[in-house]
């Protein structure tokens, strides 16, 4: 008995160092409260396994900061373990040849079956899985403080633009912001997702922002979109300019402004502020956009390793990305739904509950959308050549005749 343990013990010495070795150097933008409350989530799940967490964040709510950062480490022949990416970005570093294959551990954990087809489109390339979905955000949200509403006198959820705009004025000439707002290119362009929902529905929206048909693009719809834009712009305080987005949300939490118009994830900064749904917060469509959702998913890109013990760590972070109880726990905090349709709502709040079936019953109906913003509707280059458009036409630089032919232009070129 005594040998089998010395033998045991001398088995251990031997193989623990090795353990202990493993690592993963996760390349990300999520620096804000609620975000770095809910990474902590897959932190912790590594560490119980063994695996250091290498953090490599870079800082910028888009992530346009993080993809040039990938560029040159993938660049120099020295990727990190894992990348945090959106849409067309990862069907890009597919085209290049240097992303691990992660179908067999997607076959072990049921990937293909639980994920919807609409994120596995951004999921996969060339039928090969490259990436694992931690979430499935949208961005036609509304973001409100119960408190500064009620004392501006607006009593009831507004169900359409008009009455969305009518409540924000209310709450202007109470003494409040009426729309915080972060005055960054990505930022407009998420107001941009709800604005083109509300306005023309959702096959304009896939006709001209999908399909980029020049007849929906090159409309009165679109004139009108760019004309209620200004109108929201008209709501937002003077100092919005360069504004981080979390920056904002705390405008909502604090009480200095009536609403916010942002993607699912400030949930995580009003639940980060210990706020509660439904008693100091609400969360609803954005007016005119319901039974609608304008998706992105947050996705960890897999890059090709070298190094036998990085990948086989590089496996174990996939599959704990993956595993239910995680996209539980991670979602929870993050503000988002989970990207497994396996995953139960018990543990989440009204807001999630609501993401939740929001996005069933969306993905049922066919009104599951790419958000514009986000990099889900178009490719990179034209996204951000309607960045340019939607922010410049915002600061007032082009009136919304000029701003519709640019973008025609933007899509075509």
């Amino acid at each position: 008995m005594k040998k089998q343990l010395i033998a045991a013990a001398v088995a251990a010495a031997i193989t623990l160092p090795a353990a202990a070795q493993q690592s993963v150097e996760v390349l990300h933008w999520w620096t804000a409260g609620g975000e770095a409350a809910a990474l902590n989530v897959l932190k912790g799940n590594l560490e119980k396994q063994g695996v250091k967490w290498n953090d490599m964040p870079v800082a910028g709510g888009g992530g346009e900061a993080a993809m040039t950062a990938v560029r040159a480490r993938v660049t120099s022949g020295n990727p990190p373990t894992a990348v945090q990416m959106l849409g067309f970005d990862i069907q890009d570093w597919g085209k290049q040849g240097v992303v691990a294959d992660m179908n067999e551990i997607a076959a072990k954990g049921d990937w293909d079956k639980t994920v919807p087809l609409a994120l596995q489109k951004f999921s996969k390339h060339n039928g090969k899985w490259i990436a694992a979905p931690v979430n499935i955000h949208s961005t036609n949200w509304i973001w409100a403080n119960k408190d500064v509403l009620a004392k501006a006198g607006v009593t009831a959820e507004p169900k359409s633009f008009d009455e969305f705009i009518a409540a924000a004025e209310k709450v202007q000439k109470a003494g409040f912001v009426a729309i915080a707002h972060g005055g960054q290119p990505w930022q407009e362009a998420t107001v941009f997702d709800s604005v083109v929902l509300s306005t023309g529905g959702i096959d304009y929206y896939k006709k001209a922002f999908i399909d980029l048909d020049p007849k929906a693009l090159n409309s009165p719809t679109t004139e009108k979109v760019f004309a209620r834009m200004g109108q929201i712009r008209k709501l937002v305080d003077k100092d919005f300019s360069g504004r981080d987005w979390n920056v904002a949300s705390g405008m909502v939490i604090s009480g200095k402004a009536g609403f916010q118009i942002m993607g699912d994830w400030a949930k995580g900064e009003f639940v980060n502020a210990k706020k509660v749904p439904g008693k100091d917060f609400a969360c609803y469509r954005f007016p005119g956009t319901q039974g609608n959702v304008a998706f992105n998913t947050d996705q960890f890109v897999m890059f090709k390793l070298a190094d036998a013990n990085k990948a086989a760590a590089q496996q174990k972070l996939a599959a704990a990305i993956m595993e239910p109880g995680f996209q539980s726990a991670f979602n929870v905090v993050k503000g988002s739904a989970p990207a497994r349709t396996d995953v139960s709502d018990a543990a989440f709040d009204d807001c999630g509950k609501k993401a939740i079936k929001d996005v069933a019953e969306a993905s049922k109906a066919g009104t599951l959308v790419g958000s514009i913003a986000h990099g889900h509707a178009v490719p990179a280059s034209i996204k951000n050549a309607f960045y340019d458009v939607i922010t410049r036409h915002f600061n007032g630089q082009i009136d919304d005749k000029k701003a519709v032919a640019e973008l025609v232009s933007a899509a075509k070129n």
